[in-house]
């Protein structure tokens, strides 16, 4: 946020005219959600503290009955802040719990998204003190970590968040999001143009960011060249195969083979009428029809088995380069060898491993968005680790996190539907990156779209519905 607040202000706008208009988005924010009543704002010895002396004067001008207390003394307040302060007539009490006793609302302006340390002293009693039902956060719980939203200590509850200009991982990634309650983005007039200017590795996965990276289609496609998708199935699982070709199919993809034992072929012929159904006796059948040069994107994994033929058919698709999507059995396969399997990608790639898939794999240790951006530049693939909290890496560096997932995407095949999702869009084109914040986010919106009661067999159902409002959209 700093690096936003000074590129805005060489645009001309003054950090006093942002720090304005972010007290002015919070209080009102309050007014919308609450009427008057006895309310403490916590203000800290930054910027985040200047933000709640106008909250506080704003609130006070409306006719509530407003406290504030400070941490530090006003005489260390420094730029923005220490005007700020100057514009407030009331009391400043030293902060304490005692600040808290009467007030049915708290304005927590202790810290913001820069705080790297764990709370102590008073602001640690303080915080331990609030009931998160009575919070209102400035930029973000104070004790979160902005970058990584882990807990530095302890961290205040909030019911409603108000951050600026664009969210932060601490909001997206647990356990910080579950503690900043509702997220309100109050535009204060950054504007847009900063976003190149400060080049943020790390997003919120957005439809902006890939949606004109959804596949066109145009008359003269076809079936093969509107997208050729592989998809390899077995027989002691076929359910998961199955539901990753209607994943593929739904997401737009024109061809979709299930490359199958011969014994099962049946089941899978009359699950996916659509999709055409090989037999496959060995790798090398498998590689002659992966190695078809219409074929746009390959999946490996659900419900494959750890077996020598998933290890040697995830081998020779690497191979051949073509785009390759990695789940389940064909990543846990590789628990003992993974240098193998990274040293095997030279083309792009698409890991999609849950936390325990993701631990058999790789040892890097920190937060998520940390671990998945390791992962992906070790393996040479983008890196899609599952979760509430999904994050999208690249081997660049560059992060999106997904917020859009709901409860009730915790149901078996969910995850099979997305990796059908993911190359169903590949085959059609789009890049790794791209194909799987869009595959992730699309994933969401669907159990958005339902609702309670999903079952992995409704998701590529809803699929067309909110593609057709992408493309509405663009």
């Amino acid at each position: 946020m700093a690096a936003a607040d000074n590129a805005a202000i060489k645009s001309g706008i003054s950090g006093e005219t942002l720090m304005e208009r972010a007290g002015a988005a919070i209080a009102d924010a309050i007014t919308a959600r609450w009427t008057s009543m006895p309310v403490a704002v916590l203000c800290g010895p930054g910027n985040n503290g200047g933000d709640g002396f106008v909250v506080a004067r704003l609130l006070k001008q409306a006719g509530w009955d407003v406290r504030l207390a400070l941490l530090g003394t006003s005489d260390r307040l420094k730029g923005e802040a220490k005007i700020q302060a100057a514009r407030w007539d009331g009391v400043i009490s030293d902060l304490s719990p005692a600040i808290l006793d009467g007030a049915e609302l708290v304005v927590d302006a202790l810290f913001g998204a820069g705080l790297s340390r764990p709370l102590d002293g008073a602001a640690k009693e303080v915080i331990a003190a609030i009931s998160s039902e009575t919070c209102v956060a400035v930029d973000i719980p104070s004790g979160l970590h902005g970058d990584t939203g882990e807990i530095l200590g302890s961290a205040a509850d909030a019911m409603l968040t108000v951050t600026f200009f664009r969210k932060k991982p601490g909001h997206l990634l647990e356990p910080g999001r579950s503690k900043c309650g509702e997220v309100l983005l109050a535009d204060i007039g950054i504007p847009a143009s900063v976003i190149s200017e400060i080049n943020p590795l790390q997003a919120s996965n957005d439809p902006g960011i890939w949606q004109h990276h959804l596949p066109i289609i145009g008359p003269e496609h076809h079936k093969y060249n509107r997208g050729y998708a592989v998809i390899g199935g077995s027989s002691d699982m076929p359910g998961a195969a199955i539901l990753a070709a209607a994943g593929a199919r739904r997401a737009g993809a024109g061809m979709v083979t299930l490359t199958v034992p011969k014994e099962s072929a049946t089941i899978f012929r009359l699950s996916q009428p659509g999709a055409v159904v090989r037999t496959v006796r060995d790798t090398g059948t498998f590689s002659d029809i992966v190695g078809d040069n219409r074929v746009g994107a390959v999946l490996i994994g659900p419900g494959h088995g750890i077996t020598v033929a998933t290890r040697e058919r995830t081998l020779a698709a690497l191979r051949l380069k073509r785009p390759t999507v990695l789940d389940a059995d064909a990543l846990t396969v590789f628990k003992d060898t993974p240098e193998l399997l990274f040293s095997s990608i030279e083309g792009p790639c698409v890991l999609t491993p849950h936390e325990g898939e993701f631990r058999i794999l790789f040892k890097s240790d920190g937060d998520k968005l940390t671990r998945a951006r390791c992962a992906a530049e070790v393996s040479g693939a983008v890196i899609v680790l599952k979760g509430s909290d999904t994050v999208i890496a690249a081997p660049d560096g560059r992060a999106a996190i997904n917020h859009n997932a709901f409860p009730w995407l915790a149901t078996s095949g969910a995850g099979d539907v997305l990796a059908g999702i993911i190359t169903g869009l590949l085959a059609q084109g789009m890049a790794s990156f791209e194909g799987a914040m869009a595959g992730v986010w699309m994933h969401g919106a669907a159990a958005a779209a339902h609702g309670p009661g999903l079952i992995a067999e409704d998701i590529p159902n809803l699929l067309p519905e909110i593609l057709s409002k992408l493309y509405n959209d663009q």
